[in-house]
């Protein structure tokens, strides 16, 4: 069987592959890399393809001739759907419940805020000129978080938030009984439907941004949503990259309503390290929130489940 993984990059990726394989005694796998764009050579088959943060069109199916296309974690955004149902190709992905991924990206959400609300760059950076007891952060505590999109990733940010003294403050497409862990965890005045965002985030002071890519989340943080947010509050992604609007990110970093951001996903991966974003108070780290040996053994291990649901236990 030839897995073809498409995009590069997440290089600890293969090797928890070959190992859940291997633990159900799968033999015969061979992962190979997958160019975005079909080369004029054209390209050879594989069983499965695989998209890395990366796009996979109708044109890179026909050319792989694929037996299915799985994701190596949650999202499906960059999935040609339409162009894989026309050839009668299964997608599937794995759940962040399942894996432990919702639990590592949450804890990385909660990096990057603390990382921000700290100023913790600024204070390593004191370190060098000898300087004590600066700067002066915030805390955490006290604070009222929103959380847009409610689902595994959301819920876990909303119980670590409230482990460190927050008020969270949950935003979801469907209404707050259809979601059961927003349900379990918040009441009435602390749900709001997306519908409702700008009003949800007049009460808050951060936003943490969890929510799937589709064309109807695309963008839908922008000036609106930075302007409802009360002053010098912070916005930390660890969604997708195009559910910000980056050209107004820029600006409401600049005129100073919003004191920092923190990204861990970016509109284009990996992000230039000239883009002009960068000279605000922004810190990124490389799409990492998923990447750790707990929540990659959880996602090979769902992987490896799923083929065998959608193929069978051997591919010839």
């Amino acid at each position: 069987m030839r897995i073809g993984l498409v995009g590069g990059g997440f290089a600890a990726l293969r090797g928890a592959l070959e190992t859940a394989f291997d633990k159900v005694g799968w033999t015969g796998v061979e992962i190979v890399d997958v160019p975005v764009e079909v080369p004029d050579g054209g390209l050879d088959p594989v069983d499965i393809l695989c998209p890395m943060g990366s796009t996979i069109s109708g044109a890179l199916m026909d050319a792989t001739t694929p037996r299915m296309i799985q994701q190596f974690g949650v999202g499906l955004s960059g999935v040609d759907l339409p162009a894989a149902q026309e050839r009668g190709l299964p997608v599937d992905n794995v759940s962040g419940a399942v894996s432990g991924n919702a639990v590592a990206v949450a804890e990385i959400a909660l990096l990057h805020l603390l990382a921000l609300l700290r100023r913790f760059e600024e204070a390593r950076a004191n370190v060098s000129k000898e300087l004590v007891g600066e700067p002066s952060g915030r805390t955490l505590a006290g604070r009222t978080v929103g959380v847009l999109g409610v689902g595994d990733i959301g819920a876990e940010v909303i119980v670590r938030l409230r482990a460190f003294g927050a008020e969270p403050v949950g935003i979801g497409r469907r209404p707050r009984a259809e979601t059961p862990r927003a349900a379990a965890l918040l009441d009435d005045a602390h749900f709001h439907r997306v519908d409702d965002l700008t009003a949800a985030l007049a009460c808050c002071d951060d936003l943490v941004v969890a929510c799937p890519l589709t064309d109807e989340t695309r963008g839908i943080v922008g000036t609106a949503a930075f302007d409802a947010l009360r002053p010098g509050g912070h916005v930390v992604n660890v969604a997708r990259g195009p559910v910000v609007d980056k050209d107004a990110l820029t600006a409401a970093l600049r005129d100073g309503h919003l004191a920092g951001a923190g990204l861990d996903v970016t509109w284009v991966e990996p992000i230039d390290a000239d883009d002009p974003l960068l000279a605000e108070n922004v810190a990124v780290t490389p799409h990492v929130g998923g990447v750790t040996d707990t929540s990659y053994a959880g996602i090979a291990t769902g992987f490896v489940a799923s083929v065998e649901r959608h193929l069978g236990r051997h591919v010839e």
